[in-house]
């Protein structure tokens, strides 16, 4: 088996994209080229729950505490899920809390069951919640398991993926994990599918791999990483794939 800290980088590629993938080993470091997959590392030891990334920043959310981009504590205490929503961090903790940080942590809500954080939004169990400047406020579904703010927004829940118009609109049936999205791209799974979306239209894609596909995200391409610990890059025409050696992805960022 490749070690974790085998160097597979093309050094003299420029233009490399660094993703950052969560597991429940620690923080892997990626970097991308293209489609090349180069060097990957264990950048950080903990039970990472999620990450997010924004304007070179970092965060994650881990049983311990939430970290920033050099991994040090901000002293919020367990927490599930991350986002960035423009450059405050917003966190959700064990306890249903939710928090924005500029420098300290300023309570907003406590909410049920957690599940993503991305923008604006968060996914809970009892639905989408739309975070302002002074509230926190429920905007429809039910059992949601990831959002995306951009490119909708989109919501993936146990029946279906939703996007947001007039009202919720289901664009795909199915019981669905992930979701991300940009104003031009957008990709979704289920624990056997993974779908994108094609002007108006969503048809399924063919990976290389097999195992359900735990996080999705944009760079300079898609890039992919199921639960068992394989990372995928799709740049221009098919997918390349190499094994990160790290098992339990819960997340992944790009920054």
């Amino acid at each position: 088996m490749t070690s974790i800290d085998e160097k597979r980088v093309y050094s003299d590629q420029e233009g490399t994209t660094t993703v950052y993938v969560g597991t429940e080993l620690g923080v892997a470091r990626v970097e991308v080229s293209g489609d090349i997959i180069g060097e990957f590392s264990l950048a950080h030891r903990c039970v990472s729950r999620d990450t997010a990334a924004t304007d070179g920043a970092l965060a994650v959310a881990t049983d311990e505490d939430v970290l920033d981009a050099e991994f040090s504590p901000l002293d919020f205490g367990p927490a599930v899920a991350v986002g960035f929503d423009g450059e405050d961090l917003l966190a959700a903790g064990d306890d249903g809390r939710l928090a924005r940080y500029d420098g300290e942590w300023n309570e907003l809500a406590t909410l049920d069951d957690v599940r993503a954080i991305d923008g604006n939004l968060v996914a809970t169990a009892d639905g989408v919640y739309r975070v302002s400047s002074d509230d926190v406020q429920h905007v429809g579904l039910t059992d949601v398991r990831d959002v995306s703010a951009a490119g909708g927004p989109f919501a993936a829940t146990a029946d279906g993926l939703y996007r947001l118009g007039n009202g919720w609109m289901d664009v795909f049936e199915g019981s669905f994990r992930v979701v991300s999205a940009t104003t031009e791209d957008a990709y979704a799974a289920t624990a056997e599918t993974v779908v994108s979306r094609d002007g108006d239209d969503w048809q399924e894609v063919s990976l290389p791999v097999s195992g359900p596909v735990a996080a999705i995200g944009f760079g300079d391409g898609v890039y992919a990483a199921t639960d068992s610990g394989t990372f995928l890059v799709r740049s221009g025409d098919g997918w390349r794939n190499r094994h990160l050696g790290l098992t339990g992805v819960t997340s992944l960022s790009v920054r």
